[in-house]
């Protein structure tokens, strides 16, 4: 499967300290924990991994028909909005 970055992917990513190495092991290593199949123009989903002590949140679509992986932003997990096990939002 091949990975491409969107282009805000890629300013979050650097604004965040963030590279396409640690993207990598999250997605190699990952859970996806919320699933978007309505979201257009394809479904996406969000995942939760870990880039060596770093837990990575990444949101990607995936082109089934391509063979592709698209990452729309990634991010660490603010712990004002997720539980502590990073998989649960808050409640508000």
């Amino acid at each position: 499967m091949k990975i491409i970055y969107r282009q805000h992917a890629v300013k979050r990513m650097h604004e965040r300290g963030i590279s396409e190495e640690d993207v990598g092991s999250a997605i190699a290593n990952g859970l996806v924990i919320e699933s978007y199949p309505n979201d257009t123009p394809f479904s996406s989903a969000l995942l939760l991994g870990q880039a060596g002590l770093k837990a990575i949140h990444v949101v990607y679509a995936d082109v089934v028909d391509d063979d592709l992986r698209v990452i729309i932003t990634v991010y660490e997990p603010d712990a004002k909005i997720w539980c502590d096990d990073l998989k649960t939002r808050r409640s508000k």
